[in-house]
């Protein structure tokens, strides 16, 4: 592949061979005539994301990959792929980032632009069920860096221009949502204001408060929980009671997560039984928008569950999560770490640390696999909660392993 890092390279090829970072930590090892343990799957994991280097692991590396080292050695020394911004503010003027250039320049945008753009946002959508923050991105920034480009820069009447800016609120949520899975919350904040700034020019409050709803789930998980209740509540005030049913359930669900944060117990119950009733709604009057369409009900067990986790009601909680776990699509790793981690930390609270060091094991392992802050945060917040069990002989283990 022309122009293909070291990094690129490395997980492609690992994946080519259906092998785990592990298992190629362990092949390098055999193929230097070292230890196993010389190279930790941690390792290969700071590799595959341009982290570090190989260096000296490059030749063995190869071996394993069967792969000429000289090939592996070239990528070593290419630089970035493609030419992506570090960050939203690369390519956004000072003032206003939506204001049309005075003097259009560009091409005449029509309705397949628009609908070219709705396809690449929606597929950056589904991407984002089976990869990680860390992975996504580069393509999330160079997709909001185009969609802005072709708003102020293209030539459009005004229904083009709204719908145009309909696509960047779109996308401007599930960019911030991988920012923030990336654990670049700050970057993700900028992301949800430039969206909810072209919703709100779009004259669109479903999807302002979409947007408003992401970022007050980012404040209640990163130690703002007032401020994270406070723009739930709001986000549902501006939608109305003629919001979609599932967008009110989504926006109910924020709130019942706010509140639990703040550990406000029968606030946080009442949002989720009403977060149920609202999706349970006739829905014929008013279709949901197509980036709703992840909103059930077994999404709704799943914060249930985790309600019901963060509030120490572990026998309400591990059955919600087992029944959820049973018939999850395991091909989605990143949420599956996420369940299992919640059903850990209900085992434990549970006072079951066997179970709950063996599910740890698999969050462990599964989020080893994903670029994801919220994996990796899961984790800490796992071993913590064991260390409370560290003299039962499953979990020390389990720890001395983390270690």
């Amino acid at each position: 592949m022309r122009g293909e890092t070291a990094a690129h390279m490395i997980r492609r090829l690992r994946q080519a061979k259906g092998w785990s970072q592990a298992r190629l930590a362990v092949d390098a090892c055999r193929a230097a005539g070292l230890p196993t343990g010389s190279l930790t799957r941690q390792d290969i994991y700071r590799y595959e994301k341009g982290k570090r280097t190989p260096r000296e692991w490059l030749p063995f590396i190869a071996v394993a990959l069967d792969v000429p080292a000289t090939e592996l050695e070239h990528a070593a020394t290419t630089g970035a792929q493609e030419n992506v911004p570090i960050t939203v503010a690369d390519f956004l003027p000072d003032a206003d980032p939506l204001a049309p250039l005075k003097v259009r320049q560009g091409r005449r945008i029509g309705s397949a632009d628009v609908t070219d753009l709705a396809g690449r946002v929606h597929g950056l959508r589904l991407a984002d069920d089976f990869l990680a923050g860390g992975d996504l991105i580069g393509p999330a920034l160079r997709e909001m860096r185009s969609a802005v480009k072709l708003y102020r820069e293209g030539s459009h009447t005004e229904e083009i221009g709204r719908a145009l800016l309909v696509q960047i609120g779109e996308l401007a949520q599930i960019a911030g949502w991988i920012a923030s899975d990336a654990g670049r919350h700050e970057e993700a904040k900028r992301i949800y204001q430039l969206g909810m700034s072209a919703a709100r020019q779009a004259d669109d409050g479903t999807l302002v408060g979409n947007l408003a709803g992401s970022l007050a789930y980012q404040y209640s998980n990163t130690g703002k929980e007032r401020e994270g209740l406070s723009l739930a509540q709001a986000a549902l005030a501006a939608a109305g009671n003629d919001a979609p049913p599932k967008a009110r359930a989504l926006y109910l669900d924020r709130i019942a997560w706010a509140h639990t944060q703040a550990l406000e117990a029968q606030p946080a119950m009442r949002a989720l039984g009403e977060a149920s009733e609202a999706l349970a709604e006739d829905s014929e009057a008013r279709e949901s928008p197509q980036y709703l369409y992840w909103v059930e009900p077994g999404e709704l067990q799943v914060m249930e569950s985790r309600v019901y986790t963060e509030l120490k009601k572990p026998l309400r909680a591990v059955p919600v999560l087992r029944e959820v776990l049973n018939r999850y699509d395991a091909t989605h790793t990143r949420e599956l770490a996420l369940y299992l981690s919640w059903l850990a930390v209900a085992l434990a609270d549970a006072n079951e640390p066997e179970e709950a060091a063996a599910t740890a094991e698999r969050v462990i392992s599964l989020s080893a696999e994903v670029a994801s802050e919220r994996t990796a945060e899961r984790v800490r917040v796992i071993l913590h909660k064991l260390d409370e069990y560290k003299d039962v002989p499953e979990v020390r283990a389990v720890l001395d392993e983390a270690a």
